[in-house]
């Protein structure tokens, strides 16, 4: 039975300073994880610099991403930047992964967005080409989306044989790849493949407990080796307006992504989810919600 482990995802500050502030406070409040998504429209900050940021304003705090979009960098960019920062934070990097999917991301930067089983199999390949560079010696990949010809990088990350690798998603191609390479699998609701947003006749327990069942049975004997976590997008209470759909919120009724009720109900919660079905790290996904969360994360971070 894995810990407790909390997450929080932030987006945006107004200064340097505000930002290592926010870093700091997370770290003295029971919570383990710093993530930064990664969108490129709208109001938030870059990923990589950020991370660095924060990295540099804490002394234990993990920085993450929730999760890169694969399409936005070539995963040999993307191989040398988390090196870097692996070594600058002291090997305090996770590197998550997804496909990419919001349409207002592509068409406002003028990507193409790829069928979703497209998107699958390019992050596959540059899920190899990670592992490939960050390993020692040359490099070598021939693939129908990436060819590497014997790079060797340096720096070598801290931490071997590679910083964890979180994949994110809810569709089954993308759960069983995860299942198969990464060292945690974040479980969100199936997205549209127009990117439009998430498929609401995704949700509800018994759609999240499949992905569970999709998960063990991909990771074979992997699976006691995975961490399983999930973003919650809310907490304490239903809130009088949602930045999300009526629709998706009732979709998530039932899930460890929706948390309601007192502090003790929410831990109780949360023990269920970890004990029953294996699911120990959880992401706080809106700031709003850290006030809220904090107490729970304080009793139960790390056990």
């Amino acid at each position: 039975m894995r810990p407790f482990r909390f997450g929080a995802v932030l987006r945006e500050a107004e200064s340097g300073r505000a930002w290592a502030d926010k870093a700091r406070r997370l770290e003295e409040s029971g919570f383990g994880l710093l993530l930064v998504p990664d969108h490129l429209a709208g109001d938030r900050l870059a990923p990589i610099p950020a991370l660095t940021a924060a990295a540099c304003a804490t002394e234990r705090l993990r920085v993450g991403t929730l999760v890169l979009a694969n399409d936005f960098r070539h995963p040999a960019v993307l191989a040398k930047e988390a090196a870097t920062l692996d070594l600058l934070s002291g090997g305090r990097l996770e590197v998550g992964l997804g496909t990419g999917w919001m349409a207002a991301d592509y068409a406002g930067a003028g990507l193409p967005l790829d069928p979703p089983g497209v998107r699958v199999e390019r992050l596959a390949e540059a899920i190899a080409v990670l592992k490939g560079l960050w390993a020692d010696g040359p490099c070598h990949f021939t693939g129908r989306h990436y060819r590497i010809d014997g790079l060797d990088q340096r720096p070598r990350p801290v931490q071997r044989p590679h910083p964890p690798l979180i994949v994110g998603g809810g569709g089954p191609r993308v759960l069983r790849l995860a299942a198969e390479q990464a060292d945690h699998v974040n479980l969100t609701m199936r997205v549209r493949p127009d990117g439009t947003g998430p498929d609401p006749g995704d949700g509800g327990a018994e759609a999240f407990l499949a992905r569970l069942r999709r998960v063990r049975a991909a990771a074979g004997d992997r699976y006691d080796r995975l961490e399983l976590g999930t973003s919650v997008l809310q907490v304490g209470e239903r809130k009088a307006e949602e930045p999300w759909s009526a629709a998706r919120s009732a979709a998530l009724d039932g899930t460890p992504q929706v948390l309601l009720g007192t502090r003790h109900d929410i831990a109780d919660t949360l023990r269920h989810w970890r004990d029953e079905h294996d699911v120990s790290c959880f992401v706080i996904h809106h700031e709003r919600d850290l006030a809220a969360f904090t107490p729970v994360a304080e009793e139960l971070a790390g056990r």
